[in-house]
């Protein structure tokens, strides 16, 4: 059974960073690109970064430049290193694998605000 936990969000004001992390269990992690994604309210979730095992990145338009995936295969985990946050980017962020995508976790919750 596949398994997704996210932790690190939280509350920060504008300007400020958080780092995320994902753990995955119940299945083989390297072979594949995992992303982040990121859902706000009465918004559809979006993906707004991925990593390929070769460690090739593609960002959305709207993070890049602050935003930055990485991930540890050993330990099954995948990052989001978030820097001058903004409001827009409120919202529950979540990982998953790219293609073919396992069952969602509870995601994190990312609050921007002063």
């Amino acid at each position: 059974q596949v398994q997704l936990v996210e932790s690190g969000g939280g509350l920060v004001q504008p300007g400020g960073s958080l780092r995320l992390s994902c753990a995955a269990s119940g299945t083989v992690f390297s072979p594949y690109t995992w992303g982040w994604y990121r859902q706000a309210p009465g918004k559809q979730r979006e993906e707004v970064a991925r990593l390929t095992m070769g460690g090739s990145t593609n960002y959305a338009d709207s993070v890049k430049g602050r935003f930055t995936i990485s991930r540890d295969n050993a330990k099954k985990s995948v990052y989001l290193q978030m820097n001058s946050l903004k409001p827009d980017d409120t919202a529950v962020y979540y990982c998953n694998r790219v293609s073919v995508q396992f069952p969602w976790g509870q995601g994190t919750q990312v609050t921007v605000s002063s």
